[in-house]
């Protein structure tokens, strides 16, 4: 408010010759001479002193302002309770994703349905790393749509389509051109606006965001587990890749390399102990090149395993994965950690160490070699030779002598000759891994080999190959699975088997499947007993074993601690030291 006093503080002597001077020059050229001009004048500057004030241009009334309407969309994004269905495909990292989705959409008032015909929402969480993944998710597409228009026919609902992740990263506005019956399409990185791209649908749009970030983490967001009961989970602690493998499609779907910071993950794990959760597996693109830079940076380089390089620049800083590590299983020593997928140039012998010092670090490692020929892995820019595979191999059996090692394998890459695939036979037979992921090469758009090579290995030849890489690897597995008959091993329960109620599952710390039957044993002291459940650690005698699974007898309970602690010399000598068999 403009006060009285405040407008003749301001019209100073100063201000006033400039008003008459303005005055002067627009008065009228009358005759009656400067007298007349001065004393309209004055008048004016009367009038104009006691003139109104802002206050009386205000009308005083109480006037009601009605209640602003807030935009459609976001009206029922806040009021209704709309049911969600997941339809998740691909890696462990896709479901991690999905529990991370879930919490956001559990803020904002959506509902999880297991049952597809009751959902208002579908999400599919999609895979793009082979051709084989997404005509799944096309077939699936086709499925979802016949169950749309029969119900917007029958009961006049329409059912949305969402389509996530990698798949959709990878294809952007081509899914909504080619598919008419997907509604939202999001990238990995763009899940908290879900939300939002989901409302906008009820205008019968279509609602699409793949912008990937170089620094969502969704450290912020505690994902929301699928399965409230299972005594296993995953953690994501970081994401995207820098590796530009010539083959792969990841750094175009999940962006550059960044992780979250240590603090989040440490509340986490605490988080998943407080509720009953005996495994974590901590996830990454390439897990064991994680760097927190958030607490500041220190002095170490990238450290790398012994014959390996990279394609970018080593990078200084930060907190790595080894004291990561470290920390996570300081949490709960009752809790076992696993890690995956790394790559195995990120090995130094800080991280070995740590799983070799902390009892509930799985003696178990993922160590891809997608070939076993030095020329195939110089054309898909993995950074190694067979050699120096071989030699980290042996290196790694030196210090971890009971270690399981499992890989991935590719065959019918580009260019690859029936003598390089040989080499990869060879490797097999050689490593005798206790399990293996094999493959034959899809191209992918947009990779480094879609630019540079050709796709000449003929289908029916790579079908070829890959049977054969599963008939050697089943066949050595199936020798090491055997070779364990008779040794005691601990098992952790996880749940009872899929082919029969009568029986419970769980897996030993080379993360191996072991059946045995759901029956009453003692307790670590003898004095009671009572029956098994999900969570317990069992030692379990095997008595059979196929390339698949253990199975045996469940002997009594016991805790990681105390069987560790008690049976060091036993678990030395009764696990499978694979060095022997080399």
């Amino acid at each position: 408010m403009i006060s009285r006093p405040f407008l003749i503080r301001n019209f100073n002597s100063k201000r006033i010759n400039q008003i008459k001077s303005v005055f002067y020059s627009i008065a009228p050229n009358h005759n009656d001479g400067a007298n007349t001009t001065s004393s309209r004048y004055k008048k004016f500057e009367k009038n104009l002193l006691n003139g109104p004030e802002l206050k009386d241009f205000f009308s005083s009334e109480n006037i009601r302002i009605a209640e602003s309407e807030p935009v459609p969309y976001l009206k029922e994004l806040q009021f209704t309770r709309r049911k969600v269905y997941f339809d998740v495909y691909g890696c462990q990292m896709n479901v991690n994703d999905t529990e991370i989705i879930w919490a956001i959409l559990k803020a904002n008032n959506y509902i999880k349905t297991n049952e597809l015909n009751d959902a208002d929402v579908v999400l599919i969480i999609t895979c793009a790393i082979r051709e084989g993944a997404e005509s799944k998710i096309w077939n699936r597409l086709d499925y979802l749509k016949g169950i749309r228009n029969k119900r917007l026919r029958i009961k006049g609902i329409n059912m949305k389509i969402g389509l996530l992740g990698c798949m959709a990263e990878r294809l952007k506005h081509k899914v909504l051109e080619t598919d008419k019956s997907v509604d939202v399409v999001a990238g990995p990185d763009s899940y908290k606006d879900l939300p939002r791209l989901l409302a906008l649908t009820d205008d019968h749009q279509t609602a699409i965001n793949v912008q990937l970030s170089a620094d969502e983490t969704y450290a912020d967001i505690m994902p929301v587990r699928l399965h409230e009961n299972s005594v296993t989970s995953c953690i994501s602690i970081m994401r995207g890749c820098d590796n530009m493998c010539t083959y792969c499609i990841v750094p175009f779907t999940r962006g550059r390399e960044r992780s979250r910071p240590i603090d989040s993950i440490l509340n986490e794990i605490r988080y998943l102990s407080d509720n009953g959760v005996k495994e974590v597996t901590l996830l990454g693109q390439n897990v064991n090149s994680y760097r927190d830079l958030s607490q500041g940076k220190d002095f170490y380089t990238t450290k790398l395993a012994k014959g390996f390089r990279t394609v970018y620049k080593d990078k200084q800083g930060g907190i790595r994965f080894a004291t990561l590590l470290d920390k996570v299983a300081e949490v709960d020593s009752e809790m076992r950690i696993r890690f995956t997928s790394p790559h195995p140039k990120d090995f130094p012998d800080d991280v070995l160490e740590v799983i070799k010092s902390r009892h509930n670090v799985c003696n178990s490692l993922h160590l891809p070699a997608q070939s076993g020929n030095s020329d195939v892995l110089d054309r898909m820019r993995r950074g190694y030779s067979r050699e120096a595979y071989l030699d980290l191999v042996d290196h790694i059996r030196n210090l971890l002598p009971n270690v399981a090692l499992s890989s991935d394998f590719i065959c019918g890459f580009c260019e690859e000759t029936e003598e390089e695939f040989c080499d990869t036979l060879s490797l097999l037979k050689l490593v005798r891994y206790n399990m293996a992921y094999l493959f034959s090469y899809s191209m992918r758009e947009k990779t480094t080999a879609h630019r540079r090579y050709q796709d000449d290995v003929p289908s029916n030849i790579k079908q070829s190959r890959l049977e054969r890489m599963i008939e050697v690897f089943r066949s050595t597995v199936e020798k090491i699975n055997r070779s364990q008959i008779g040794q005691k091993q601990l098992v952790l329960v996880e749940d009872k088997s899929k082919r029969s109620s009568l029986y419970l599952q769980g897996r030993n710390e080379g993360n191996c499947k072991v059946i045995f039957p759901a029956s009453e044993v003692p307790l670590k002291n003898g004095s009671e007993s009572r029956f098994i459940k999900a969570g317990d650690y069992v030692v379990v005698q095997i008595n059979a074993a196929n390339s698949q699974v253990l199975k045996g007898i469940p002997l009594y309970y016991t805790s990681l601690n105390d069987f560790y602690n008690k049976n060091e010399d036993f678990v030395k000598s009764e696990y499978l030291n694979y060095n022997s068999m080399l």
